[in-house]
């Protein structure tokens, strides 16, 4: 079976509930769309999180948030293949997989490409306080033109986008933060991703980043509800 969830934080506890629950194998998939918070603080606190999530009956496999280090910046991590792309694994970690930006995988036999990353609204909080905020949290060019060169190469044509932030029609105004002044708000990624969706023949789209749930034509934001992956889209067919 394959699940998904929105971001977690580094804390598991409601991945560890649903497992127990629904009496999962690690040849079940949990997708987090990102802020997974296994690579926060860079030190044994990670460690500790994902010796505890190793130990789950589930493979975890992670899009890149923006509270979060990449993978690319940890040098136990490597590339390896799975499901037809690249992932980024850890040896002691096997069950615990990252995604590279760009990728297309075959997921449930639906051609799925991840999209990770976006701007942290309280980043001038967090320099002032001094908590993580990480330089390289949003796409670069690079990555950019990676993820453009795949869609070319597809035609423009995917099953299902697994994202962090969502294309800039679908931001849920509504929630942004009253004391966050929107004009320091850097929305370069979600204007990417606009210009992206609108190209795009696509079924599905799955996003995190907005700690809420609703749907939208056909893009999903998820935080902490837990479904089987494309249950709703094939609901909505």
């Amino acid at each position: 079976m394959i699940y998904i969830t929105g971001d977690t934080h580094g804390d598991m506890n409601r991945i560890v509930r649903f497992c127990e629950r629904m009496e999962t194998s690690q040849e079940d998939i949990m997708i987090i769309l990102g802020d997974v918070g296994l690579n926060y603080y860079g030190d044994s606190r990670d460690r500790r999180n994902k010796e505890k999530v190793a130990n789950l009956p589930i493979t975890l496999f992670c899009i890149h948030g923006n509270h979060e280090r990449r993978p690319t910046t940890i040098v136990e991590y490597k590339l390896q293949e799975w499901n037809g792309g690249k992932v980024w694994v850890e040896e002691a970690y096997p069950n615990i997989l990252f995604a590279k930006d760009g990728e297309i995988y075959d997921i449930a036999g639906m051609k799925t490409i991840v999209i990770g990353g976006a701007y942290s609204v309280d980043k001038f909080y967090r320099l002032s306080k001094g908590y993580n905020w990480f330089e390289d949290e949003q796409p670069s060019d690079e990555i950019k033109a990676y993820v453009e060169k795949q869609l070319s190469n597809n035609d423009w044509n995917v099953d299902v986008v697994l994202s962090h932030t969502v294309p800039y029609d679908y931001r849920p105004v509504d929630l942004f933060l009253s004391m966050i002044d929107q004009s320091t708000v850097d929305e370069s990624t979600e204007l990417w991703l606009g210009e992206i969706e609108k190209k795009l023949d696509y079924k599905w789209w799955y996003a995190g980043h907005y700690h809420t749930s609703r749907v939208r034509d056909k893009v999903q934001i998820m935080f902490e509800d837990i479904e089987e992956f494309l249950h709703r889209k094939l609901d909505y067919q």
